[in-house]
Parts: C-alpha cells; sequence; structure tokens
C-alpha cells in the first residue's frame, strides 16, 4: 500500500509549480459563491429550518471536503488516471444505479438523482461528470488511428453515451444529460473525431430531444416558455418571469447586498440554479459581469493549459474539464436569463450543493496538476 501510494504523489519528469493564476481564479469563484449564497438562502434557511445560515453552513462543510479533494487531486499525478479510467468509470455507473433502488434512492421535486448513505445525499451524477471525461481522453489517446472507422470509433462512443444518457433521462435529469453530452462531444472531436460523425451526432441529438419532448412533458413546458415566458406566468412560466424581475431590478448597480426582494419566497430554488437572478438584482449588472468575467478568464486560462500540456491524454482532459465547466456557466445564466430553456443545472462553485461543490473542485484538482506539466 505504501508503494502504491507514493507511486500515485511521485513526481514525473518535467513538473513545475502549479499555475497560481488559475488557483486564483478558483478561489475567487468559491469565495464569491459562499458571500452570495449566505444572502441569497437567508430567507428560505430561516423558512425552512429556523436557521438563515442554514445553507451557508452546510456549504461551508462542502467547500472543506472539497478543498481536501482539491488538494489531493491536484498532488495526484495525472497519468495515474489514463491506467485506471475504466475502473473509475465503473464504479460511478454503480452508484449512479443505486439512485434506482428503494430505500437507496431519493427524490428532490421531480428527479430521483440522489442516493441517501449514512444520513448524508450524495448526486451521482456530478461524479459521472469527471469519470466519463478521464475515461473518453484516455480512450481517444489509445484509438487515435481508428477513430475514422464507425465500428471502432463513433460506433463505441454513441454506446458508451447513450448508456448514460439512458440513465439520466430515467432519473431524469436533463440537464446534467446536457452537459455531459455537449462536453463529451467536444472531447470526441478534439480527440479525433472526424466531421462527417459530428454531423451524425447532431442528428441522433435532434431524435433524442424530440424522444424528451415527448415522454417528458415538463421538458416541453420549458421551451414553450422560452419563446413566450408569458404563457402562463403563475405556472409553468413562473420561475423564469420571477428570475427576469430579479436581473431586471437589480438595474446597473443593484439593490445592495441582502436587499434582494425575489429571494423572499418569490423566487423558486435561490440557493440553487437561481441564484445568478438574485446575484444581479443585489449586486447589479457591474458587479455580476465580473462574475462572468472571472468564469471566463478561468476559461481561458483552461484552454491554455490543454493547449501546453505534456501529453496528448492531458490535452483532451483538460479540453473536458474546461468545456465541463464552461457549458454548464452558459446553461445556468442563460436559462436565467431566458437565453435558453432552464435545465436546473447549477452555477458552478457559486450554487449550494455538496456534490456539484465536490465533484467540480475534484476536477479542478486534476486540472491544476495537468498545469504542472505544461511545456512553457
Amino acid at each position: 500500500m505504501k508503494k502504491f501510494l507514493k507511486n500515485i504523489f511521485k513526481k514525473k519528469p518535467g513538473e513545475h509549480k502549479a499555475d497560481k493564476f488559475l488557483i486564483v481564479i478558483i478561489i475567487l469563484l468559491v469565495y464569491a459563491g459562499l458571500l452570495m449564497l449566505s444572502s441569497a438562502s437567508s430567507v428560505v434557511g430561516y423558512k425552512m429550518f429556523d436557521n438563515s445560515y442554514y445553507y451557508f453552513n452546510h456549504q461551508i462543510l462542502s467547500v472543506v471536503l472539497g478543498a481536501i479533494l482539491f488538494y489531493i487531486f491536484s498532488k495526484i499525478n495525472y497519468f495515474f488516471w489514463k491506467k485506471h479510467a475504466i475502473g473509475f468509470l465503473l464504479i460511478s455507473c454503480l452508484f449512479l444505479l443505486l439512485v434506482f433502488i428503494p430505500g437507496l434512492g431519493a427524490h428532490y421535486g421531480k428527479a430521483n438523482s440522489w442516493i441517501n448513505i449514512f444520513g448524508f445525499s450524495l448526486q451521482p451524477a456530478e461524479f459521472v461528470k469527471v469519470s466519463f471525461l478521464i475515461y473518453l481522453a484516455a480512450w481517444l489517446e489509445r484509438r487515435q488511428g481508428d477513430l475514422n472507422s464507425i465500428s471502432q470509433g463513433l460506433g463505441p462512443f454513441l454506446i458508451i453515451l447513450g448508456f448514460i444518457s439512458f440513465l439520466m433521462i430515467m432519473q431524469p435529469d436533463i440537464g446534467t444529460l446536457a452537459i455531459i453530452g455537449i462536453s463529451s462531444v467536444i472531447v470526441y472531436f478534439v480527440g479525433g473525431g472526424k466531421i462527417i460523425h459530428l454531423i451524425s451526432l447532431g442528428l441522433v441529438s435532434v431524435l433524442v430531444l424530440v424522444f424528451i419532448l415527448n415522454a417528458k412533458p415538463y421538458v416541453k413546458d420549458r421551451f414553450n416558455c422560452l419563446t413566450n415566458p408569458e404563457i402562463d406566468v403563475q405556472g409553468q412560466c413562473y420561475q423564469i418571469n420571477q428570475s427576469l424581475i430579479a436581473v431586471g431590478s437589480g438595474g446597473f448597480w443593484g439593490r445592495g447586498i441582502g436587499q434582494s426582494r425575489q429571494k423572499y419566497m418569490y423566487l423558486p430554488e435561490v440557493s440553487g440554479d437561481s441564484i445568478f437572478s438574485i446575484i444581479a438584482e443585489e449586486v447589479g449588472f457591474v458587479f455580476s459581469s465580473l462574475l462572468i468575467i472571472l468564469f471566463f478568464l478561468f476559461f481561458l486560462k483552461g484552454v491554455l493549459i490543454a493547449k501546453h500540456a505534456s501529453d496528448r491524454f492531458g490535452q483532451i482532459l483538460a479540453v473536458g474539464i474546461v468545456s465541463w465547466i464552461a457549458i454548464q456557466v452558459f446553461l445556468n445564466i442563460g436559462g436565467m436569463i431566458n437565453l435558453i430553456p432552464m435545465t436546473g443545472v447549477p452555477l458552478p462553485l457559486i450554487s449550494y450543493g455538496g456534490s456539484a461543490m465536490m465533484a467540480s473542485l475534484l476536477a479542478l484538482g486534476i486540472l491544476v496538476n495537468i498545469s504542472k506539466y505544461t511545456e512553457k
């Protein structure tokens, strides 16, 4: 065991210091999330648990656990994950199946996406994001010369993506499915996939979307609210209307931290996927734009790390992690301002959620480790 751990943390040739700018961005995002969560969740925390800081206190615990994972995974040589990619994916998929077992699976709203273990709730789909990207990066590196073939490239890719997509639809967790689907397609083509395969995937995606719209009526409702949010302001379009009110009333400078009106039980999920609307209401366009700029800087830095990674596996994996965070930010903020249909995904490093916070910091720890082996 001692030899195994020593091998994991052993420095490889070419290792240098981690990218400090990336670490600073991550710290600033986490700090901003804690600051805004303490305000956004105060009313619902007091109403539900008689404690204005209930969500904030729990998020602090998640950040501490996530920071530990971040530190550990930033120290583990990312080459290690290439060797154990399939095992990591199988374990995370096993946990994903547990949500369907009575007594273990837990409901939250319309989704059956959580499992209860020893009194703690865990959302396995958040960790599948990481494990699937690691597996794809390792798989694509091995099959550099086979991606022209459908039987060796696109076919196997669609099979494993289809299996995970099926589990996501059954929960249902369409938001996470969108993140996994889009980021994995980006990774596939960065890894050497062909344009003709992209067109084929586009057609398949349209068919899947049509199936989801017919199988899950509430998904269709979200598309209706995108085109006409006034169609049912007290029903299916209630959240997006309240979100737009929050964003609009924030104006240029905002009402002030702690001064949100929509958090007084008007806007649903103020600690989760709606937190950006409260941020825009309290700190206005200027400071909410700074948050977006922070995410944009993270994206640029992540792309540079991927570009200068020391090997193909590191390049593909870095692109996958950066794509995941960037796509999730776009889906969350885009949904809150009615640019795209609402997906119910949290804002990375900002929204309340233990599993999401820990999975994100775990993945970012891997990205930091990749930055230690970039070629200057």
